[in-house]
């Protein structure tokens, strides 16, 4: 299991600050009567709190970098293309490293890398954007030329037939930042985490926002 890079966990704790809505849980005052004696183990209840948004997101960046190890793999046993390789070449080797990655995950399904948690953890921090001044016309940016398909599936290619959406800025500032290989995409109202290299979804939160 890969570890998180320094990167990685600034861009969990800034994605949970964004989360202003959320609750921050606080120490409870401590009860003189039961306070530990000194040199005595403390007891579960005067643990430091967790916060759950953070483990969600430190799980899901986690699950990223597993899925990259993979993706590196496979790409390494691929012959390399060059600057002056043609767009035919290009289309050959995106879709050849494609069906390497969809072999290899054949059990792959939506939740895997995206758990409940950290779906659940996302769909807050685009609400929370969604629900700002500027939430209609990031909504309206995002659905441009962008109707959705029924039946999205994990594994499979990102839809020729429809143009790679844009992300505003806003949202990419509150999500937690990926390495260069993957990518956050809409298709429809679903976010879906793109393989860029091999041009398919490795995974997506469904029905993000009320469109």
């Amino acid at each position: 299991m890969m570890k998180l890079d320094r990167r990685s966990v600034i861009a969990v704790a800034v994605s949970v600050s964004v989360l202003g809505g959320c609750s921050r849980s606080s120490s409870p005052p401590v009860d003189q009567s039961k306070a530990a004696v000194p040199g005595t183990a403390s007891s579960p209840a005067q643990a430091q709190p967790v916060n759950e948004d953070a483990k969600a997101l430190a799980g899901f960046l986690d699950r990223v970098n597993q899925y990259v190890a993979l993706h590196m793999k496979l790409e390494n046993t691929l012959p390399k293309l060059s600057k002056e390789s043609t767009p035919q070449q290009v289309d050959s080797h995106q879709r050849q490293f494609a069906k390497l990655i969809q072999d290899a995950r054949k059990d792959a399904k939506q939740g895997d890398i995206f758990t409940p948690e950290s779906q659940a953890v996302v769909k807050k921090l685009i609400s929370r954007i969604f629900s700002g001044p500027d939430g209609a016309s990031l909504k309206a940016s995002i659905m441009d030329e962008n109707p959705g398909v029924p039946n999205l599936k994990v594994n499979a290619r990102y839809p020729d037939e429809i143009p790679v959406s844009t992300i505003p800025p806003q949202l990419l500032q509150g999500l937690p930042k990926l390495p260069e290989e993957m990518e956050y995409r809409f298709v429809g109202n679903n976010l879906i985490l793109m393989d860029t290299h091999a041009h398919i979804i490795a995974d997506y939160v469904p029905n993000t926002f009320r469109q």
